[in-house]
């Protein structure tokens, strides 16, 4: 499986991410052992999902450290995807 990735390190709960996207594009907000999972294309748990517009703004769930995945899996269309990511409050 092919993806964009961006470890957005130690977080605090109630920090904000932003991802904005050329295109459609399924987005997906996830701690270590969740990532690990989805690398592995295991169950995982994520904040997130698809993202028709953007930017989109996701809201950190707990302390941890998190992890950005972005891919195109499933989706008609949006080849060619350009994404950025950045902590927009801390």
């Amino acid at each position: 499986m092919k993806f964009f990735y961006t470890d957005v390190g130690s977080r605090q709960a109630g920090d904000v991410v932003e991802v904005t996207l050329s295109s459609v594009a399924n987005v997906r907000l996830m701690d270590t052992l969740n990532f690990n999972n989805y690398k592995k294309g295991m169950k995982h748990i994520y904040t997130g999902g698809l993202a028709r517009q953007s930017p989109i703004r996701l809201t950190v769930p707990t302390v941890g450290h998190w992890h950005v995945a972005i891919d195109i899996n499933g989706i008609q269309g949006s080849s060619g995807l350009k994404a950025g990511v950045k902590v927009v409050s801390a």
